[in-house]
Formats: structure tokens, sequence, C-alpha cells
């Protein structure tokens, strides 16, 4: 029985390079779960393979400061000339339809996020270690030696943002990954104040339904 009628909104964020994208597919393939991604816009190109509306809204540099300007995102950041946010009006819809949203967002969004939606759930994906995210960056072949430098530059102080997330889950292996969210988002729903009124909503139709 679901107690909590609520969509729980699942922040999954670090560094560049440490396989966010990896893990939310992994998690999206576990059953009994109405999850739905949160696709992130942006102002860089697409890579190859990348699909708009389905990996990220590609849009124009002057349409995404219109909608900072509007107020129409839930965070939003800049990184080596280009933007990246999330537009608000679309996860709020999910979360008032009971879904529960995963985030995939860099560590500057999910801080303001943090500060806009207290009770998202937020997970801090790490790498195994320094050496395993600089080869993951570089096997990518999408950047050059100066933004490759600027990524593991970030990533360095980004490790240590990791304090202010809820759960650190270290990507060693996919599966397992995965497997320690799905832990994590079963808890979460059972929290009590996630559950009470729902949990005494049912204890008063019970009792009426028993007159």
């Amino acid at each position: 029985m679901k107690l909590n009628q609520r969509g729980l909104l699942i922040v999954i964020s670090g560094p560049s390079g440490v396989g966010k994208g990896t893990v939310r597919k992994a998690l999206f393939e576990e059953q009994g779960h109405d999850f739905v991604y949160s696709i992130s816009m942006t102002t860089r190109k697409p890579r190859v393979g990348e699909v708009d509306g389905i990996d990220y809204y590609f849009v124009s540099r002057e349409e995404f400061e219109k909608r900072i300007k509007d107020d129409a995102l839930l965070e939003y950041a800049e990184f080596v000339g280009h933007y990246y946010g999330t537009p608000k009006d679309k996860v709020e819809r999910y979360l008032s339809e009971g879904k529960e949203v995963v985030l995939e967002i860099e560590v500057e969004g999910a801080l303001q996020v943090r500060e806009a939606m207290p009770d998202a759930v937020f997970l801090f994906i790490g790498p195994p270690s320094r050496r395993a995210l600089y080869t993951r960056l570089l096997s990518r072949g999408s950047e050059d030696s100066s933004t490759l430098k600027q990524r593991m530059d970030k990533a360095e102080r980004e490790f240590l943002l990791a304090h202010k997330y809820d759960y650190i889950i270290i990507n060693d292996d996919v599966r397992n990954a995965a497997d320690r969210i799905i832990a994590i988002i079963r808890a979460e729903h059972a929290k009590t104040e996630r559950s009470i009124h729902g949990y005494l909503d049912m204890l008063e139709a019970e009792e009426k339904n028993g007159k």
C-alpha cells in the first residue's frame, strides 16, 4: 500500500564523468517503480548519438536566458560556456501525479534544488577513484586537454561538497549502484514524515467503514 501519494523527487548528482547517466538508465530498468526522467535543458550542441527531447532539450542561448528571466527553471548553471538547467513546470506536474521524478544534474544545480525543494532525496554519485574518473572523461573523446583539465579541477572541488547530500553512492559497479538507490527510495517512501498523513487517513477510513 502506498501511503505517500505525492511523488518523490530523486536528485542524482556528482562530477561530470562519474556515470550518472549510466546509473540512471540502470535504475529505470527496475520493476515496480513509476520513474519519470526529468530531461534537462542545455545550450551545448548534441554529442554523437544524443537525441533532442530524450537526452536533453537542446535550445539556443537566447531561449535559455528567457527562461531564466521568466523564473521557469528549477535550477541552472553555466559551465565551459554552456547553460544547463531543469524546466520547473514538468517536475511539479509529475510530482503532483505521484511519479518518482529523477533529476540527473551537476553538483551546482543540485545545491540549487536543495534550496528550492529540501524534501527531495539527494544522491551524490562518486567514482571509485580519481584515476577512474579521468579515464571515463578521456574515453568520451569529445573534449580537448584544456576542457578535460577544467572538468577534473571542477570534480576536485565537487568532491568536497558531498557532505551536502543525503547519501553517497560509489559507482564501482553500475548494477550495485542502482540497487543501492532502489533501497534508499524504498526507505524514503516509508519515512514517517512522508507517510504519516496517508497512514492516519487509512485508519480513519477503516474506522468509518467499520461503523
